[in-house]
């Protein structure tokens, strides 16, 4: 049990003494290692623990600063203990403390952690659920979800009814094939086609459809190339059937037909869901274009005046 602790060399007998020394070595220092120490009163005083700088400090408060501010020491003041690692520190900290790791304070309460970050600008926190998250993308992500907003957009396939928060999410449900109207991702383009004769979303160059847009590839057992299940268009492999069946019915080899009209961003996208999405993420600004916003309101408005089936 001695032999894990480390020794005290001071200018006075061991165990009392008005200037410390704690030496120890990679084999004596361990985790979370705390040992007594006494003042020259004979009283015994604070908690020290084991460390290798080997710096005399003739208080207490001396030697606790030094390890607050060392970046050698993970140590938590609060609770007077001390850490293998950061990570390990970081983890107690968050599971211990009300500690807002951005700022590296620990308040005295959750009310007190919450009030920091509502009021901080530093942070991309929703109050309304107390939820922290790491960028502004993932916090307007949230605010614009089903949590925060009302599904006030209703499906317009026959027999559906469904409701949605965004047209976006309308989209993706028609493109999925899950309506109960049977509508599906090529009837929506078919519907897109007809309805976008000034060319605001589509482009014309790819909008044309194929001889049969309601092709489906099915794959076999005869897809298996010894090792995997390949898909014979792009030959990307897959471990499951079904894995590689979903490939085939998804938009993978389909034309890019719809476009973003952004100034400096002309992405394409291979649904309609996916470049409505892109405009209400604003992330080029093309939303702010008033004929690419009176497209995309036309759009939602036809949608759900609109009965589509396949």
């Amino acid at each position: 049990m001695s032999s894990s602790l480390p020794h005290f060399r001071s200018n006075a007998r061991i165990g009392y003494a008005t200037s410390w020394r704690f030496i120890a070595t990679a084999a004596t220092a361990t985790s979370r290692t705390t040992v007594p120490w006494r003042s020259t009163s004979g009283r015994r005083a604070h908690t020290g623990s084991a460390d290798d700088c080997e710096i005399d400090y003739t208080t207490w408060t001396g030697l606790k600063e030094h390890y607050v501010q060392s970046r050698r020491h993970f140590y938590c003041q609060h609770c007077d203990e001390h850490f293998d690692d950061g990570d390990e520190l970081e983890e107690h900290m968050d599971e211990s403390h009300f500690y807002c790791s951005s700022c590296a304070r620990v308040f005295k309460n959750d009310q007190g952690l919450h009030e920091h970050y509502r009021q901080s600008s530093l942070h991309h926190y929703c109050a309304a659920c107390r939820r922290l998250f790491t960028s502004a993308n993932n916090l307007n992500a949230h605010l614009n979800s089903a949590l925060h907003k009302p599904r006030t957009i209703t499906c317009p396939g026959r027999g559906c009814g469904q409701s949605f928060i965004n047209g976006p999410s309308l989209a993706a449900h028609l493109e999925s094939g899950s309506c109960a109207s049977g509508a599906n991702r090529q009837s929506l383009n078919r519907y897109i086609r007809e309805q976008d004769t000034r060319h605001v979303i589509t482009d014309p160059a790819r909008r044309r459809p194929p001889a049969n847009d309601n092709t489906r590839y099915v794959a076999t057992g005869r897809s298996w190339n010894g090792t995997a299940y390949e898909c014979y268009l792009c030959h990307n492999e897959f471990r499951t059937l079904p894995g590689l069946n979903q490939h085939l019915a998804s938009p993978r080899h389909e034309e890019k037909t719809y476009i973003c009209r952004g100034p400096s961003c002309s992405r394409r996208f291979q649904t309609l869901s996916a470049l409505w999405a892109h405009v209400d993420s604003q992330q080029c600004g093309v939303a702010r274009f008033g004929a690419v916003k009176r497209a995309m309101d036309e759009l939602s408005d036809r949608l759900q005046r609109t009965r589509i089936a396949n």
